[in-house]
């Protein structure tokens, strides 16, 4: 695998760990995370990284669009955090924390496995 590759998926690896991190010492509750400001922040900039990081690698290797599940949507997300950040909703961000992070992360590390 390209070295460049193999660093861009441990930045997103990092970056996965971060937000769960953000979590340990409390359930994640949605109503909770609408009220903290600097925990949207700090997981849309979290969210910044992994799409970065997966634009980079796809536009290197375009066989990872289909390797990484949903990868065209998480840049999308990505440029939306960007560019579009006064249309962001906390129902969607919460929506990819619950529902397709864990996703992310397990097919991550799977192939920052094989590829030591």
């Amino acid at each position: 695998m390209d070295e460049r590759i193999l660093k861009w998926l441990y930045d997103i690896k990092f970056a996965i760990a971060e937000i769960d991190a953000y979590f340990d010492q409390r359930e994640k509750n949605f109503f909770e995370y609408r009220k903290n400001t600097m925990l949207k922040r700090a997981i849309e900039r979290d969210l910044e990284i992994i799409g970065e990081a997966v634009n980079r690698i796809i536009k290197r290797d375009s066989t990872y669009k289909t390797i990484i599940s949903e990868a065209t949507a998480i840049v999308g997300l990505r440029n939306q955090v960007m560019h579009a950040y006064d249309n962001i909703s906390d129902e969607n961000i919460w929506s990819v924390l619950i529902n397709h992070l864990p996703k992310l992360k397990i097919e991550i590390e799977h192939l920052i496995e094989e590829n030591k």
